[in-house]
């Protein structure tokens, strides 16, 4: 195949795509080229409404990255402005002797009409401005979009760990994840590039005060020196002219700078400026009132301009009178009470006895928003995402979460249910956020302090104002729903075994005898009964094994079934075809497998003990303590240092073992030689070595 045919072909130019080159291109052409007075008119115009346009779109943004594009404009606006200057300075000098309009009409009607033809008034006017933009909007807007950057960057770690937290959740994709990701690295090359982009507008404001003086210099010089004309002559055209060009550059000079502080220097609320102003400053009518009252007082104090103040006085009285009629409910009558013949109740039937829901949550009302869609409550939606993720992890869809209110609960209090037994439960403030402490982070916040429900961490409940805080201090920050929803994903895990069921498990094999009937067919029911293929599955859940390799422990089954219908032995078959995926998942892409394993002498003592077909190895207690309070003691080093805890042993000892350790250390996995794929390198970290 040819090279030409392996390349790909570059898009078609549009005209959008070719407006970007041609705007520098034409910018830094009018250094260059003299332009004639009617085409500076229309670019002075067309340079103060891209300052307008630039304005509104920064009032009307809802978040900064919503104008992701506005550090590049305010370096392209600087750019023309100065480009501006150097051509109507050329024309200035030129032609400035043959009269004030030189330079086009927009130069003179900002010399003569804003500062009423006085060079003085006007030298006044242009030095405020040029303090206003430097001094003042640019200088503020530069620090906040420095110290946003700064703590932009300080908070990413905080908000990767929500993200990874929600996804684990189940909360989100995989597609969202990366969404949110790209989010906080755009943000924070944002505020990083405002952070450049402001030193542009404070150079054009440095430029601007000296190309005035460069262009009255050079205005007299010329006049003077090169046209004969007289100080007072010269002065007249050329200083008004000078200040006519800096005020049309100043002017939208300043629009831009106002448009950069309004997009670094609010909070992202969901609304534009207009309606968080609006919503803010005038939604309290009782402040309103009390403003009123002060301005009205002034009013009435002589020598004060009454007229002005008490008309404002009223104003504002008005005002918050129509914001407290607005914001007062309505009055309800409550209906008159109905009259309602006895009637004889019915029979009780079969139907009034309900059956226990699999999965229950049970919610105070005070946590009914966080499950109600009509106020915004977003748990059911994260149930349904957790549910999801659960069934692609662990490899069966686990029964609907049935949600119901409970009077009896806390308000804010919710209680998860297993059958119509309680196994977990908690309390939430709605409208709030948790701020977990994974153990590293740099300071203390302002709150109630809690803990995290799903794994016990110190936790405090923080306003959203606080958010931004913590995240920057290293605290996990999620809202309300993420903590239940978190909790609930949580205790399914956990429970995934009891929550395979006999119907589940029905359901897994018929989905399954889509892509694979034969074996289906071979295996159940004419190999195995339902019931042991699902005890075998909850033998596997059990130790945190996932069931989605359905075709590798359906075949080693039918293999083995012809030898055993014993559920315990087909379990030990299935974890060794299953060894590398075990592997996998404790150890990941490691070389290593760094597992804790028995003294020679102990591992005698356990062979010696054992009895076949017993439940448990025959120990004696006091040994059975030590084998548990050392393993636990490895486990913890190996915790300690960010690595798994896996406990090797031989194959006979792996099933006693596991059942003895299982409830005391449940984050040991304990595993058997034959699992561990022939690859995989073992190296030993600790060893249990019995009494000590």
């Amino acid at each position: 195949m040819s090279a030409a045919s392996t390349t790909p072909a570059l898009p078609r130019p549009s005209l959008v795509t070719l407006s970007g080159p041609l705007l520098i291109i034409m910018v830094l052409g009018m250094m260059i080229l003299p332009l004639p007075p009617v085409l500076l008119d229309l670019l002075f115009t067309f340079n103060i409404a891209l300052g307008m346009i630039v304005l509104m779109v920064s009032l009307y943004t809802l978040k900064p990255l919503d104008f992701a594009v506005f550090p590049t404009v305010l370096l392209l606006t600087t750019l023309l402005r100065l480009s501006l200057n150097v051509a109507s300075t050329r024309v200035v000098l030129m032609h400035g002797h043959t009269g004030p309009d030189a330079a086009g009409k927009v130069i003179d009607a900002f010399g003569h009409f804003l500062v009423g033809g006085n060079f003085a008034v006007g030298l006044v006017v242009f030095s405020i401005l040029v303090v206003i933009n430097f001094v003042v909007i640019t200088k503020g807007a530069g620090r906040i979009a420095e110290v946003s950057a700064r703590f932009t960057l300080d908070a990413m770690p905080g908000k990767q760990m929500a993200i990874d937290a929600d996804l684990n959740a189940g909360l989100i994709g995989e597609d969202e994840a990366r969404k949110r990701r790209t989010e906080i690295a755009q943000e924070a090359e944002f505020y990083g590039s405002m952070d450049g982009a402001s030193k542009f507008v404070r150079g054009d404001a440095v430029a601007g005060i000296l190309i005035l003086f460069i262009n009255i210099v050079g205005g007299l010089a010329i006049g003077m020196l090169q046209h004969g004309m007289s100080f007072s002559a010269a002065a007249n055209n050329y200083i008004l002219l000078a200040i006519g060009d800096g005020l049309v550059a100043q002017i939208p000079a300043l629009v831009i700078s106002t448009a950069a502080g309004l997009v670094v220097a609010r909070v992202g609320t969901g609304e534009d400026v207009g309606h968080q102003l609006i919503t803010q400053l005038f939604s309290r009518p009782r402040l309103l009132y009390l403003t009123s009252g002060v301005i009205g007082t002034l009013g009435m104090i002589p020598g004060m301009p009454h007229f002005a103040f008490l008309l404002l006085a009223g104003a504002l009285g008005a005002a918050a009178y129509v914001v407290e009629q607005r914001q007062r409910p309505a009055t309800v009558l409550a209906p008159e009470p109905v009259a309602v013949e006895a009637q004889d109740s019915p029979e009780a039937s079969w139907e009034d006895l309900m059956p226990v829901d699999v999965l229950g949550l049970e919610v105070g009302y005070r946590v009914i928003p966080l499950v109600d869609k009509s106020q915004g409550g977003e748990l059911l939606a994260r149930i349904k995402s957790l549910r999801r993720k659960f069934a692609q992890d662990i490899g069966f869809l686990p029964p609907a979460v049935h949600i119901r209110d409970n009077l009896e609960l806390k308000p804010n209090g919710y209680r998860i249910m297993l059958k119509g037994v309680t196994i977990g439960q908690g309390e939430v403030m709605g409208g709030m956020f948790m701020a977990i402490d994974p153990g590293r982070v740099t300071g203390t916040l302002p709150g109630a302090p809690t803990k995290d429900p799903a794994f016990g961490l110190p936790a405090v409940w923080i306003e959203g104002a606080v958010r931004e805080q913590a995240q920057v201090q290293g605290y996990t920050v999620v809202d309300a729903s993420t903590v239940v929803a978190t909790h609930l994903s949580n205790l399914i895990h956990i429970h995934a075994a009891t929550l395979l069921g006999r119907q589940e498990t029905q359901n897994l094999i018929e989905h399954y005898a889509k892509v694979a009937p034969k074996l289906v067919e071979e295996l159940v029911p004419k190999l195995l009964p339902l019931g042991t293929v699902q005890r075998v599955l909850q033998f596997l859940l059990e130790e945190g094994v996932p069931v989605r390799d359905l075709r590798s422990i359906f075949e080693t089954l039918a293999e083995h079934a012809p030898r055993t219908q014993d559920a315990g032995e087909l379990t030990v078959a299935v974890r060794v075809a299953l060894g590398r995926a075990i592997s996998q998942q404790i150890f990941a892409d490691a070389p290593e497998a760094e597992v804790i394993t028995l003294d020679p002498e102990l591992e005698r003592v356990l062979q010696q003990g054992m009895f076949p077909g017993a439940d448990s190895p025959g120990l004696e207690p006091g040994l059975a303590d030590e084998i548990v309070r050392q393993c636990r003691a490895a486990s913890d080093r190996q915790e300690m240092l960010g690595r798994p805890a896996a406990f090797l042993v031989p194959d006979r000892l792996r099933m006693p073992l596991a059942r003895l350790l299982r409830r005391s250390i449940p984050n040991l996995r304990v595993l058997a030689l034959s699992e561990i794929p022939e690859s995989k390198t073992v190296r030993v970290s600790s060893v249990v070595g019995g009494r000590t």
